[in-house]
């Protein structure tokens, strides 16, 4: 099916999790150079950040803390300089000589510190061609870097320039029709028993979130013309660069089928286009869906696919291969939960910040009527792809296929800063339906692959058999609860180590969703209940 279907009210949920925190009033970024430290931009950028921070850290800091963790980035590009802070007075030092020194300002005083953050870091600059040498961008970054050393390994500042190409890769860049070309190469016969061989452009690939797939264009079709210029003769990069222009303006396509027939125009406007995150295919009798990240358009794909796998009468079992996803947007993992199943809590979300507090709840329509799923993991599988995992197993909808995963249980808001740059911070932590923490415990498979395959062979064999026989680390996974032991986290973890996934995972997926009392067994290796109260601190 070509058209691609809505999610529409595949999920409910309280609020959007990813929260971009725009300075008001921020002067615009101006390049800097290596004779010139711009003091008011680096104020401004040091104030937006630590008002920013100051409500939204996991736990409570004042300005001071910030300021004093931050200013070690003086030393860090430069070992001659070191700050000291003594009797309520901070002073920079070159060696054992005091060249500038500023009393405190109280522990909270946001634009207090963050004056005497940047009249210190300007001084460093006046006295070393190190600190010169890193430019004012480089600067900045040294003092976050230091700053965030302090917390934890996911809070990051990111510089304006490699914040505006991850903006730009968020956003899908230029504008585009979402399609992929390559060279085919046809013969055909001549007069006298001349054979010519042709080289033809096809469209090798659609993605689903551009233009091109709503309007029908379809993998094999022959490209004639672009805007009436033959494509005869040129590289597929080339033309490919020629599809590309600003958003919303038109292109127009002169296509022919693969086999022969009539050619079509095809009038397309260009848009910005995710990368697709989501690839399908058939390993009968099962539906494989591959999910290499959670972008912006992730469920959107997703629903796209299980619509045309039911239309197609393929749904006696889904495979969803969460190997090696990193991650992304929550909110994203939170509606693919919802396409799977009707309602309950996907995950909830604690933090200091009121708006980091949140019950996601899904109320929607399982779009596979209740067939069979089986969720592929490794020690790859991070953050977004954990909570899908983990939500659809303890709601006994999935099961879970590999090893422990990663581990990665903690959300981050982002804040752009005044000179373009952006800032990362973890606010909350996530907490799985039944109650315990993703962060350094990770989602425990019910079918563990790790050990080896005359080990997975022995699980499906009891499974098999209506038994299951690792159920013990399972149950004990999910009694975790916060404050946890790092010692009990990775006394439960080693009973199904991180490891990279491999050709087994999908063999044991597809023995499982062929067996009822497997299946069945190792469902009912989660504890039954859900959590549904309100996140409490």
């Amino acid at each position: 099916m070509r058209t691609p279907s809505r999610c529409g009210g595949a999920a409910s949920v309280l609020a959007p999790l990813m929260l971009v925190w725009l300075a008001a009033a921020a002067p615009d970024p101006t390049p800097t150079t290596q004779a010139d430290l711009d003091v008011p931009m680096t104020r401004s950028v040091l104030l937006t950040a630590m008002e920013f921070l100051s409500s939204r850290t996991l736990a409570p800091h004042t300005a001071k803390e910030f300021s004093l963790w931050g200013l070690g980035g003086i030393s860090a590009l430069d070992p001659g300089l070191h700050v000291e802070e003594r009797g309520h007075v901070v002073t920079l030092l070159s060696g054992q000589t005091a060249t500038l020194s500023r009393d405190e300002p109280a522990e909270g005083d946001l634009r207090g510190w963050a004056e005497l953050d940047t009249a210190l870091l300007a001084n460093a600059w006046t006295q070393s061609d190190t600190i010169r040498a890193a430019h004012a961008d480089g600067v900045v970054q040294s003092f976050f870097d230091e700053l965030f050393n302090h917390l934890d390994p996911y809070s990051r500042y990111v510089g304006p320039a490699p914040a505006k190409t991850d903006r730009e890769e968020r956003s899908g860049g230029d504008g585009e029709i979402g399609v992929s070309l390559g060279e085919d190469t046809t013969v055909s016969s001549g007069g006298r028993r001349r054979v010519r061989h042709e080289r033809e452009i096809i469209v090798t690939a659609v993605n689903a979130n551009g233009p091109a797939w709503p309007a029908g264009v379809d993998i094999g079709e022959r490209l004639i013309s672009v805007d009436g210029r033959s494509v005869a003769g040129r590289a597929p990069t080339e033309i490919e660069q020629s599809l590309r222009g600003a958003p919303n303006s038109v292109v127009t396509l002169r296509l022919a089928p693969p086999l022969g027939g009539a050619a079509r125009n095809v009038s397309l406007r260009r848009a910005q286009v995710p990368p697709e995150t989501v690839f399908a295919f058939a390993s009968d009798p099962l539906v494989v869906l591959r999910i290499t990240s959670f972008s912006s358009d992730t469920a959107e794909e997703m629903s796209q696919y299980l619509d045309q796998a039911a239309q197609d009468g393929r749904m006696r079992g889904l495979v969803i291969d969460l190997r090696g996803n990193r991650g992304g947007v929550l909110q994203q993992a939170v509606t693919a939960a919802a396409l799977l199943m009707d309602r309950g809590v996907a995950v909830v979300t604690q933090g200091r910040d009121p708006q980091s507090n949140h019950i996601w709840a899904v109320q929607g329509g399982d779009m596979t009527n209740g067939a069979p799923i089986a969720i592929l993991v490794d020690g790859r599988t991070a953050s977004a792809a954990e909570i899908l995992a983990a939500a659809l197993s303890d709601h006994r909808r999935a099961v879970v296929i590999g090893s422990a995963t990663l581990g990665k249980g903690l959300v981050q808001t982002v804040a752009q800063l005044p000179d373009g740059g952006e800032l990362f911070v973890t606010w909350s932590r996530v907490i799985a339906p039944l109650g315990w923490p993703l962060q350094g415990l990770g989602v425990m498979p019910q079918i563990c692959t790790s050990r080896g395959a005359a080990d997975a062979q022995r699980q499906m064999d009891a499974l098999r058999a209506g038994r299951a026989l690792d159920s013990r680390s399972v149950v004990r996974s999910r009694e975790v609860r916060l404050p946890d032991s790092v010692s009990q986290l990775l006394d439960i973890r080693k009973a199904c180590p991180a490891a990279l996934g491999g050709d087994n995972d999908l063999d044991q997926a597809r023995a499982l969703l062929g067996d009822r009392t497997a299946y069945r067994a190792a469902l009912e290796m989660v504890p039954e209940g859900t959590q549904t109260a309100a996140p409490k601190e």
